[in-house]
């Protein structure tokens, strides 16, 4: 007879991230201790069936998928899983810069949070391509009565209230797609969360951000970037391939079965091929009545590194449309499944000309169930459970001051718009 454990923590205490990337669907459960420092408490992992480059394709697999990793995350962490953080990455995502201004009745009263909160509203108001609507409203620097450079204008006085936006939209039938496949696995979804974003918090430290620092998550179906110069967002992509390409390369390169190029790509893989010695070989088995394949390490490194210089190409000419490829003192941060590639961060320096490091996201961690979760591949889900306790903290701020507090993070009436259509649909 199975017995029910007693839950060891309460829901109220612990927040949820669910990455739904392309090869993978993780769920990671964690909570806040007394220092700020984050404690995961249990994650649970399933392959990634029903997705394609960040799209939803398949929305029974999908829901089957999400359903593995929440259960093995429940039983993981003990406890009942009913709300999650989500991310939303895919080759939907854009972005544009746009300049607001507020006119103030009275220069003489300082500028309030309601104010900044108002002109990010009406960044919401902006008319987006059909089919597309606004995820993120990221403020850059402010101006008031025409003086520049201002970073934090409230409690300041001034009538011309101005500020640079960066922008982030996203497809709203992807969106709907996200929220169909979790509300059928039986969860409530709290905020959407750009995946990049998630990631850049827990791999990237306040120095970096402040240095400027080029975020590049490469996961299994794209490649996501984020650009941040004094502790501010400046830019966004999404590359609209990752890792499976370079699966795919081998795949037909060698003529081998799909799931034997995954492991050599892991195992035996390289990003430069000339670190490669020529006589050393792998061994795959070969298909019913045939004989091993012997495949070459150097031939194989090479295959990989043709595809990961077009996707480093790809990188850097995001880097230079920034306009800010000369002020990213931090350089490169890689992170993601892709960027456990060996000889990665090599060939990314050589190719751009910047520094680079692997972003691990263990630097905002006290503890962790096991050392696999402090691997970049779960960079995206442990940055969604970050952000969720700043949310939770922003929310709290809210209702104490009784006036809106603004915060980067938040996904906006974009989410409110997806909340309000399902539950209409399940009206009618």
């Amino acid at each position: 007879m199975k017995t029910t454990k007693t839950p060891r923590y309460n829901t109220d205490e612990i927040i949820v991230g669910l990455d739904i990337g392309t090869t993978k669907i993780a769920c990671i459960v964690g909570q806040m201790n007394e220092h700020g420092k984050l404690e995961l408490l249990g994650y649970g992992k399933s392959k990634s069936n029903g997705v394609s480059r960040g799209i939803v394709i398949n929305i029974e697999q999908t829901v089957e998928s999400i359903q593995n990793a929440v259960a093995q995350a429940e039983e993981s962490a003990n406890v009942k899983i009913e709300v999650v953080n989500v991310g939303i990455a895919g080759q939907h995502i854009s972005s544009l810069q746009h300049r607001g201004q507020l006119m103030r009745p009275d220069g003489e009263h300082v500028i309030s949070r309601e104010d900044v909160k108002n002109l990010e509203d009406d960044m919401r108001k902006l008319k987006m391509l059909p089919g597309h609507e606004i995820i993120h409203v990221l403020p850059q620097e402010f101006s008031i009565d025409g003086e520049d450079n201002i970073k934090e204008p409230v409690g300041m006085t001034g009538v011309k209230l101005e500020a640079d936006f960066h922008i982030i939209t996203g497809q709203v039938s992807a969106a709907k797609n996200i929220y169909r496949c979790v509300n059928r696995a039986g969860l409530d979804v709290k905020t959407l969360i750009l995946e990049p974003i998630a990631s850049s918090e827990a791999v990237l430290t306040n120095e970096e951000k402040e240095a400027g620092v080029a975020l590049v998550d490469i996961g299994g179906g794209t490649t996501d970037i984020a650009i941040f110069r004094e502790s501010i967002i400046r830019h966004t992509a999404v590359i609209p391939f990752g890792g499976n390409v370079i699966t795919e390369d081998i795949q037909k390169g060698c003529t081998i079965l799909k799931r034997h190029a995954e492991a050599l790509k892991a195992k035996f893989g390289s990003a430069i091929s000339s670190e490669m010695n020529d006589k050393e070989v792998v061994v795959i088995p070969g298909l019913q009545g045939r004989k091993p394949k012997e495949i070459s390490r150097k031939n194989l490194a090479g295959i990989i590194q043709a595809r990961m210089e077009e996707i480093i190409e790809h990188v850097h000419y995001e880097i230079k449309a920034s306009g800010l490829s000369q002020d990213l003192i931090g350089g490169v941060v890689l992170t993601g499944g892709g960027s456990q590639l060996k000889h990665i961060r090599q060939l990314f320096e050589y190719m751009t000309g910047l520094d680079c490091r692997i972003g691990t996201p263990d630097m905002h961690l006290s503890k962790a169930p096991n050392r696999t979760l402090t691997t970049p591949l779960f960079s995206t889900g442990i940055g969604l459970v970050r952000l969720g306790f700043q949310e939770e903290t922003v929310e709290l701020e809210t209702t104490r001051e009784g006036a809106g507090r603004r915060t980067r993070k938040g996904a906006g009436s974009f989410w409110k718009g997806i909340k309000v259509f399902f539950e209409e649909e399940v009206n009618d």
